[in-house]
């Protein structure tokens, strides 16, 4: 029998379950078990962590989540790849050797360095902002370039059980393992793809196996999900499964909103190893909760990391109250517009200047729906946020916050409290040329040097706008878009993806018809700063769409309910789609 190889992940953020990494460990039968703990906006928070303790900044969780299972995943043989390093490889990689000494375990570990560019941030002084042509700001408290595969594999080459990075791609974690086992090479571009998608769909843990699926009626046991595993081959072709006997739910579809999950254009989505084409990506079922994947291509990797810097910028806080009672929504928006204005007032008075920015959000009055809400509640939560350069400033609109329960409108309730003031933490998205990043593997005492290739010049992207489907007669009536199709979203920065990937296939030409890119940005204009693009995938039957500068700047800067744009996917999903009279009928 050819070898394969059996990957599964355990985390998809740091906080994610305790309970996923002993799930795989003890039911899954892996070879490698991986974890991303490195969202965009994790590093602010562990930048914030880096900066009240120096020798912080890494996932602490990891560590502790590791630990009992480390006489386990020694007799079993299984290795471990791991970003929770975050800030600090190095200091994660040595509490981890200090867990195994104290669980009486051999283990050989290492660490990736190379990805922090704080200390050489001069050098670096020219770079401009990706979306916004900024010049860098001052100040910068990380930078950090994206790693590829490689520094991974060449750990595992020299004998490491378990590889602790910093900031790597996320799906690197998955292509590092199996460039190792199989010997793929840095030109292998179709392989290296599917391996980028491997990990790419498994990076997120539960959420291809059922998790945030827009079908979510149909996943049983959400109190014990099951984590994804890919069963990968030596030509890049590769299965999704999950343990036997968990939760969840492994299909077509729930893995295709996976795969469409905030990765822009996917015809030219950009990784450190690859360009990667998911075009003609196919995924069939292949069993009870297995399907199969294949179809990815590649081309040459860039000359560039793109590279994710953070910098201080003033301060935040929040606070929230619940309003119930006749025109709740009305008695909130009062309460909160009198409380800015007495406030403002305040702050000019004594010389602490105006705010930055604020914002006010009726929750469970549709207040993310904009124009589009349809709610008239009788109970409301008031979400206040402000920003100001100075946290005296802040402390002050916190202590004034508790009169609006007994000096404004009747109903108020449910008081958070006084509320805290945290820093603000913003991103800069850079490009830096490759051969100014020095990556190296570090195993005892060894330290070793990785080779990256330069890369080339990017190539224009084969992805279209749309699949050249017929017109299709669609004037009988209209159905919500979530009869048709099922749908994702997430960010990237300050941008939103939604990935929409049709039910069935006769139901793509009335998607692709009404479904426009100018239909979209209309839909989300009360949102948007930026353009919206639409690319097509043909091989799953769906449609990619980038939301540009839709976040209110996102993640910690952001001062919106939903700075990611988790529920994008779900409010699209309401756009009405019109069909024909035959489809009409199967919906009435």
């Amino acid at each position: 029998m050819a070898k394969t190889v059996r990957i599964g992940c355990s985390s998809a953020f740091w906080g994610d379950t305790s309970t996923a990494a002993e799930q795989l460990v003890t039911k899954g039968n892996i070879d490698y078990l991986v974890a991303d703990y490195l969202a965009e906006i994790t590093m602010s928070i562990l930048a914030l962590k880096r900066m009240r303790d120096p020798a912080g900044g890494y996932a602490e969780d990891f560590v502790q989540v590791l630990a009992p299972l480390l006489p386990a995943i020694k007799a079993q043989g299984i290795r471990v790849a791991v970003n929770a390093g975050g800030l600090n490889p190095g200091a994660c990689c040595a509490a981890l050797q200090a867990a195994a000494e104290v669980a009486g375990v051999e283990l050989t570990m290492a660490h990736v360095s190379g990805d922090d560019l704080l200390p050489q941030q001069k050098a670096f002084a020219d770079c401009r902002d990706l979306d916004t042509g900024a010049a860098m700001p001052r100040g910068l408290v990380t930078m950090n370039a994206y790693l590829g595969a490689l520094p991974i594999r060449d750990a595992f080459l020299q004998g490491a059980d378990i590889v602790v990075t910093g900031r790597c791609a996320d799906s690197a974690l998955v292509l590092g393992p199996l460039m190792a086992e199989f010997g793929w090479s840095e030109a292998d571009f179709d392989r290296l793809s599917a391996g980028s998608l491997a990990g790419h769909i498994i990076e997120c843990g539960a959420q291809c196996t059922g998790g945030n699926f827009t079908d979510w009626q149909d996943v049983p046991g959400f109190d014990d999900m099951g984590f994804p595993i890919v069963e990968v081959d030596a030509d890049g072709g590769f299965e999704v499964s999950k343990p036997d006997g968990t939760g969840g739910l492994v299909s077509p579809l729930s893995v295709a909103e996976q795969m469409v999950y905030e990765i822009g254009d996917p015809g030219a989505y950009v990784l450190p190893d690859v360009v990667c084409d998911w075009t003609d990506v196919s995924i069939e079922a292949s069993g009870p909760d297995r399907v199969r994947v294949s179809g990815a291509r590649g081309r040459p990797p860039t000359e560039h990391y793109k590279v994710s810097a953070t910098y201080p910028s003033g301060f935040r806080t929040m606070v929230s109250f619940v309003v119930g009672g006749f025109d709740a929504p009305g008695k909130g928006r009062a309460a909160a517009d009198a409380l800015f204005s007495k406030v403002s007032r305040l702050l000019q008075d004594r010389g602490l200047g105006a705010f930055d920015a604020t914002a006010v959000e009726l929750i469970g009055a549709e207040a993310m729906y904009g124009p589009h809400a349809a709610a008239a509640p009788r109970e409301v939560t008031v979400r206040l946020v402000a920003t100001h350069a100075n946290r005296d400033a802040l402390k002050l609109f916190g202590r004034e916050i508790a009169q609006a329960a007994t000096g404004m409108v009747p109903g108020i309730t449910g008081y958070s409290g006084r509320p805290s003031v945290t820093p603000i933490v913003r991103l800069f998205t850079t490009l830096v040329p490759k051969t100014s990043v020095a990556a190296a593997v570090h195993l005892g005492e060894r330290n070793t040097a990785v080779e990256i290739p330069v890369g080339k010049p990017p190539v224009a992207s084969p992805s279209q706008e749309s699949l050249g489907l017929v017109p299709v007669d669609s004037a009988a009536g209209s159905v919500p878009l979530i009869r048709l199709a099922v749908a994702r979203s997430g960010d990237k920065g300050d941008h939103s993806n939604i990935g929409v990937v049709a039910r069935e296939p006769e139901f793509l030409p009335y998607i692709e018809q009404a479904l426009t890119a100018e239909a979209v940005q209309a839909y989300f204009d009360y949102l948007l700063e930026g353009d919206v693009s639409r690319w097509a995938l043909p091989g799953i039957g769906g449609f990619n769409f980038l939301l540009r500068h839709s976040l209110g700047g996102g993640g910690v800067a952001s001062l919106r309910t939903d700075p990611q744009g988790k529920c994008h996917a779900q409010m699209l999903l309401s756009f009405p789609i019109p069909v024909s009279a035959e489809i009409a009928r199967r919906f009435d």
